[in-house]
């Protein structure tokens, strides 16, 4: 669908990720902890499957034309440990598990707010974080909203919207009204994406692009670990990464 207005393709994508959001929250009230609990098993061995996906993007070939066969590796590795150094030196995880907080009580209905206990604002948070990282890391997220911004369609982005969209409502389902604020951070994200596609152009190389969603890959692993109870990997802290994964790309690419 070439020739569309540059942004409709994350419009398309919020609207999608409200509806499935809304429909999940209307049906979670209504599914025993049991049921909820099994759903959860499921979305963490999904959300494992799509990262191992992602992770793939290492073994990318334009990656390793522009970095060399080993660098790969080391460029996910080395984003990963400054990311995490300077997204825990910054305490990211503890801020944006307050500022969910505070967007939960808002969210609330009026005198609520005091009666709301920490699991349920850790619910919240969980439900935000797990599916923003979700929506927003991944080769379609990136490249489709490049390819709106660059006037090539929102083909990429419509098949994201309808994905994220039964996804969205099985998280609502489980998490509730913290996955209905994560189609504010797609808003934000693809948002900007879109812009840096229509302003500047063909940018962002490939290799810069399979670097990230290589990294944003593992991220997800530490979703699906912190689904599934086995682990509670502090991912916020690491968000740094997806900003030092290209930045190291570039580096080694201008080394070489």
């Amino acid at each position: 669908m070439e020739g569309t207005l540059p942004g409709l393709g994350t419009v398309i994508n919020v609207a999608a990720i409200v509806v499935g959001s809304l429909l999940g929250l209307a049906a979670g009230h209504r599914l025993p902890e049991r049921v909820r609990d099994v759903v959860t098993d499921f979305l963490g061995l999904v959300t494992l499957l799509l990262a191992a996906q992602s992770a793939m993007a290492v073994a990318d070939p334009v990656l390793a034309d522009a970095v060399g066969v080993g660098a790969p590796v080391l460029i996910v590795l080395g984003a990963l440990l400054i990311g995490g150094i300077v997204g825990s030196g910054l305490r990211i995880s503890d801020r944006l598990g307050s500022l969910a907080g505070r967007v939960h009580a808002w969210s609330s209905r009026p005198g609520t707010a005091r009666l709301e206990t920490y699991a349920a604002r850790q619910r919240f948070a969980d439900g935000w974080l797990t599916a923003t990282l979700l929506f927003c890391v991944g080769p379609l997220a990136v490249l489709g909203s490049l390819s709106d911004g660059l006037g090539r369609g929102i083909d990429q982005l419509t098949l994201k919207a309808v994905l994220d969209g039964f996804a969205a409502l099985a998280f609502a389902s489980t998490f509730g009204v913290g996955v209905l604020f994560s189609a504010v951070s797609v808003g934000v994200v693809q948002g900007a994406l879109t812009l840096v596609g229509f302003l500047l152009g063909s940018v962002v190389p490939d290799a810069h692009v399979a670097a990230l969603t290589a990294t944003g890959g593992l991220m997800l692993v530490g979703i699906g670990l912190r689904l599934l109870r086995i682990r509670e990997v502090p991912v916020a802290d690491m968000l740094p990464a997806l900003v030092v994964a290209p930045l190291l790309t570039q580096v080694v690419v201008l080394l070489r």
